[in-house]
């Protein structure tokens, strides 16, 4: 009967902040390729030439499937859901020559739709969530000499959580009840980088994200249950927290000529601070008690790698390939956060049609082994596996 089954993990984190970084295996630390490196390293933003606006969007299509343990029976697929995950910037040295950048960048790190309809053999922890979540974050990068520039940004993060869940109680029709939780959320946090032009021809960056701790406050519990129950399922109000991880990332660029750049990057999410998840709910009854709930996520380490070949002046091509561990452990994975070991692949392109215009088309593919596993707070076990692609466009201008 509780409703705490809401996680989430590497399943949740978006990393589709930069097109030429996506197209590149999601590196990006070291080389400041335009105003992007706001979210990528905000020390890069002193290294850029001009004032430049930046936009990108994605189309997100994940399919996941579940085969229950034991059984050939309740075999099921998430109902196909597009999210459309954005970035926007504008950033560059406050005048000609300068040391001093100055950006605010706009963009969207962590969210996701799953829907697995109602007759999921998982329906009583999870038949539906929705995460979404938008960061604001006002930048300043100074050059300090040639070798080294850094940068910082205040973080400000909103967004909203809508969840759906079945409740093992029947009306006289046989109908099950439901459960629905939706709240807004709001955060802070800070984003840190150093960049370091090694020489003409190697770059090196540090960059450091602070964990978000996403509070949702006077969140709204609806439930539908038959008559005879309701007095045990009050419409009431919840409040939780949702910790969004701090990222480390070290990364190095390799200008091997004129025409070919290789880039990559090594990864830290710290997401072991997420070892449990609390509801605590307005009204209490017997049937709806406050939960605390284990996770024991763990920490990640993830490598990322890519490369830039730039044909002439007017079009380049990109590809890359990325490992990203999950941090969930394989008895504690909820149907709402599904997650295994990823890998991703990628490319893209980059048409100049004028000087200061750039247009941009990549697309990711991301994919996952089969991994058995089991929710045993629930006694849910099966295997679960991930595809996702996701096509984007993005353009940017230098004035």
């Amino acid at each position: 009967m509780t409703l705490s089954s809401l996680a989430f993990g590497g399943s949740f984190q978006i990393n589709l902040q930069g097109m030429r970084q996506t197209a590149m295996g999601g590196s990006g630390v070291a080389w400041p390729w335009d105003a992007s490196t706001i979210f990528y390293n905000p020390g890069g933003l002193s290294r850029l030439e001009g004032v430049q606006a930046y936009g990108n969007v994605f189309a997100v299509t994940p399919n996941i499937s579940f085969v229950p343990d034991g059984t050939g029976n309740g075999i099921a697929k998430t109902i196909k859901n597009t999210s459309t995950p954005f970035a926007a910037y504008v950033g560059g040295r406050i005048k000609k020559g300068s040391n001093l950048a100055l950006g605010v960048g706009i963009y969207t790190p962590f969210g996701s739709s799953i829907d697995w309809g109602n007759d999921f053999t998982g329906r009583f922890v999870s038949k539906s969530i929705s995460l979404q979540s938008i960061f604001v974050q006002p930048t300043a990068s100074y050059r300090i000499s040639e070798l080294i520039s850094v940068g910082a940004g205040f973080i400000y993060g909103f967004g909203s959580v809508d969840i759906e869940k079945g409740i093992p109680v029947q009306d006289a029709n046989g109908k099950e009840g439901a459960a629905s939780l939706s709240g807004k959320a709001n955060g802070i946090g800070f984003n840190l980088g150093v960049q370091i032009k090694a020489s003409e021809h190697i770059q090196l960056g540090i960059s450091y994200r602070s964990a978000v701790k996403m509070k949702i406050k006077n969140g709204d519990a609806n439930f539908n249950v038959a008559p005879s129950v309701a007095t045990n399922f009050p419409q009431t109000n919840f409040s939780t927290e949702l910790p969004l991880p701090a990222i480390f990332t070290v990364g190095a660029g390799f200008k091997i000529n004129e025409k070919l750049t290789l880039q990559g990057d090594v990864v830290i999410a710290g997401w072991e601070s997420y070892d449990s998840l609390k509801f605590d709910f307005e009204s209490n009854t017997p049937s709806l008690q406050d939960t605390h709930d284990p996770r024991l996520y763990k920490n990640t380490f993830a490598v990322r790698v890519g490369g830039h070949y730039k044909f002439n002046k007017y079009f380049s091509l990109m590809a890359g390939a990325a490992y990203d561990p999950t941090p969930t452990r394989k008895n504690y994975l909820s149907p709402d956060a599904v997650d295994a070991d990823r890998f991703s692949f990628s490319g893209g392109v980059v048409v100049n049609p004028i000087e200061k215009l750039s247009v941009m088309a990549v697309f990711n593919y991301t994919t996952t082994a089969g991994r058995a596993v089991s929710y045993d707070p629930a006694n849910l076990v099966g295997t679960y596996q991930i595809k996702s692609f996701a096509p984007g466009l993005g353009i940017s201008y230098t004035f």
